[in-house]
């Protein structure tokens, strides 16, 4: 005859028959929404419908940054028409003369860093605060930031995949949530004004095309990559895809959109060294393209779903990896 089980039990799951949860909302795309169609006239100047096209308006916060391909796609932002650029990295001192320069090509744009770790809630609330205190308003947010471990499951500590997922995955979430939250702050402000105006204008963000997250996730959310084995990576970076679904799904309403970019090995300081001499060829042998890609290669992915381009890209995955997903 079994036990019968601890009073706290039973009350556990008989408070389960009695909960309620939240329902899902969605945009209805009317003119009033967060998500209205835009107006997209044929322009009598090409070369003018095709800036306004790929347009990039309004400020947008870079995580992992002062990265290399942080970096290169801060400049793409920046050339599309970005106004204002708040690049956050646990240390974007080491990118000091790279960030002067974009500083220089951009004498326009307010450019600004900040150091922050993204698994700490409470410093990265800070800094998107911090950033609309700089920059007004944040229209994107780009999240880079991420580490990888190549180490044998058995051998791998298990504090090891903890922060693995904890940058990777966690560190994008509390990034995404804390733009959100700013973005929707100041969609509410914008239709208050307009209310207290008495005007009948669209509530969409002031950049023309709602706002935008992206995530950087990986080919290695897609498969399991070989030769190395990195089980806490493609899992972290798994998870992003699931979590771009997500947020795609709840936060459209308040017009932002959310994607991800699965890049393929990129050449960049972290895939170089005698060590893995033998990995990069096999990378590139295993590749229609025969190589790797180069960080100029992940911005026009960059700028399009930040761009006039991308308002109805939502939910999205874009694999920028030479054909090597095909096999």
């Amino acid at each position: 005859m079994s036990e019968a089980p601890p009073p706290a039990v039973l009350t556990d799951r008989a408070a389960l028959t009695s909960r309620t949860i939240p329902s899902m909302l969605l945009s209805d795309g009317s003119a009033t929404s967060k998500t209205p169609a835009p107006s997209t006239p044929i322009a009598t100047d090409a070369a003018a419908g095709a800036r306004a096209r790929f347009s990039v308006q309004g400020n947008a916060v870079v995580t992992g940054g002062a990265g290399t391909l942080g970096l290169r796609s801060c400049d793409a932002l920046l050339e599309h028409g970005l106004s204002g650029l708040m690049i956050l990295d646990i240390n974007p001192t080491e990118s000091e003369k790279e960030i002067e320069a974009l500083r220089a090509k951009f004498p326009h744009a307010t450019i600004a860093t900040s150091a922050v770790d993204v698994t700490v809630e409470d410093k990265v609330a800070e800094a998107m605060a911090d950033t609309v205190r700089i920059l007004g308003s944040i229209e994107h947010l780009v999240c880079f930031v991420g580490v990888v471990g190549c180490v044998e499951t058995l051998d791998m500590p298990v504090s090891q995949w903890r922060r693995i997922l904890d940058i990777n995955t966690t560190g994008s979430f509390i990034c995404a949530q804390a733009a959100a939250r700013e973005m929707v702050k100041q969609q509410q402000s914008s239709t208050d004004d307009n209310d207290a105006r008495g005007s009948d204008s669209s509530s969409s963000s002031s950049s023309g095309g709602g706002c935008s997250i992206t995530f950087i996730a990986s080919i290695s959310a897609h498969r399991v990559n070989y030769p190395q084995p990195q089980a806490a990576y493609n899992v972290s970076k798994a998870a992003l895809l699931m979590l771009k679904s997500c947020l795609a799904a709840e936060w459209a309403r308040y017009g932002i959109r959310t994607n991800t970019i699965s890049p393929g090995y990129m050449d960049t300081v972290l895939n170089e060294g005698e060590g893995i001499r033998e990995h990069r060829r096999i990378w590139a042998e295993r590749n229609p393209t025969g190589r790797m890609g180069v960080p100029a290669e992940l911005t026009g992915a960059v700028v399009l779903l930040a761009s006039s381009a991308g308002t109805y890209i939502n939910g999205a995955d874009i694999v920028v990896d030479g054909g090597g997903i095909v096999f």
